[in-house]
């Protein structure tokens, strides 16, 4: 009887034992997994931004909504850091290796200057491009196809657009002959293929070409002044990091001088400009989200061709028209994708 009275009280003890010890297991073990759930690893996303918040907000609206398009939600499943330039180039290096000690998951960016400061600043972190010049000739992938490489993403292939931009200006106004191409004076830029390529164009349409270069907003008024004493019929005006930062000074000021100006996308074309030609901007922003989501899923960016653009918008403003007094021809304005009235 004692020893069935031992081996009854053996098997409580076990079992005590054995409560106990889940009890505690349980007790230790759901912070264990709050915490797990708390530090669950949100994918985070560094933007080099040329330009401010507010001069690029369509661009950055565009590509948060192709992240939502993805199932991404800023400040939820995803996060972003931002990086302003303020259209000043001397930032970008300082700005590509602070965010690269940020150590984001991806960094995008838009301009073919600030994906060189990010390529000289990380040979790791994946960088995606939301648009910019010649990728190949800049040296910061190997070929559209098999980029290799850190970096990928859109080009704008916005050097083969200039003569079409060119002729397009023609016909607004046929009787053109002299035409003033402002753009930023910095050496090895994409501006300067732009100025290059326009320059190739101008001499099969019997068009003279004044380049007027800048490097400061200083700079902006004694340039259209120039233009007036050299009696520059129409202006061009490419786009670059300064530039695009100061469109809505650089519009006004073709406006004041009464000339017909041709800008590169949309964005100035709803600032004040005549007209404007080129890649829809917006749709590779959107796209740039599509890279970072198959990056975050594993892909390498070696391995992801470079699109260039598909879509292309003729933007003219009438309202531009009518304050410089100048009357578009009815066939350009039926090709126009979108009129400003």
């Amino acid at each position: 009887m004692i020893a069935d009275h031992d081996h009854g009280t053996g098997d409580y003890v076990v079992q005590k034992i054995f409560i106990g010890a889940a009890l505690w297991a349980l007790l230790f073990g759901l912070p264990v997994c709050a915490d797990a759930q708390e530090t669950k690893k949100v994918p985070r996303v560094g933007m080099l931004i040329t330009g401010s918040a507010s001069t690029h907000k369509n661009r950055i609206d565009a590509f948060r909504k192709g992240l939502q398009d993805l199932g991404y939600v800023e400040g939820k499943n995803i996060a972003i850091e931002y990086r302003y330039a303020e259209g000043t180039r001397d930032r970008y290096s300082g700005l590509a290796t602070e965010m690269v000690r940020a150590k984001p998951d991806v960094i995008v960016v838009g301009s073919t200057s600030f994906a060189q400061a990010a390529k000289q600043a990380t040979s790791t972190i994946p960088i995606v491009v939301g648009g910019a010049g010649d990728l190949v000739g800049a040296g910061l992938v190997a070929s559209l196809a098999k980029p290799g490489g850190n970096l990928t993403g859109s080009t704008e292939i916005s050097p083969d657009l200039s003569g079409k931009r060119l002729e397009l200006l023609k016909e607004v106004i046929p009787k053109g002959s002299r035409v003033a191409v402002l753009w930023a004076n910095f050496p090895g830029t994409a501006d300067e293929d732009e100025v290059k390529q326009t320059e190739v164009a101008a001499r099969s349409l019997g068009v003279k070409i004044q380049s007027v270069g800048v490097q400061d907003p200083k700079d902006f008024d004694s340039a259209y002044g120039g233009m007036t004493k050299d009696r520059a019929n129409a202006l061009i005006i490419i786009q670059g990091s300064l530039t695009n930062f100061h469109r809505g000074r650089l519009v006004k000021l073709a406006i004041k001088n009464r000339l017909p100006a041709m800008c590169e996308n949309s964005s100035w074309a709803e600032e004040g400009c005549l007209v404007s030609y080129g890649p829809n901007q917006l749709y590779e922003w959107r796209r740039a989200a599509t890279y970072v989501d198959k990056i975050l899923k594993g892909a390498k960016p070696a391995d992801l061709p470079v699109e260039q653009p598909t879509k292309f918008e003729l933007v003219i403003n009438l309202k531009t028209a009518k304050q410089i007094g100048l009357t578009i021809p009815p066939n350009v304005l039926a090709r126009a994708d979108k009129v400003i009235r």
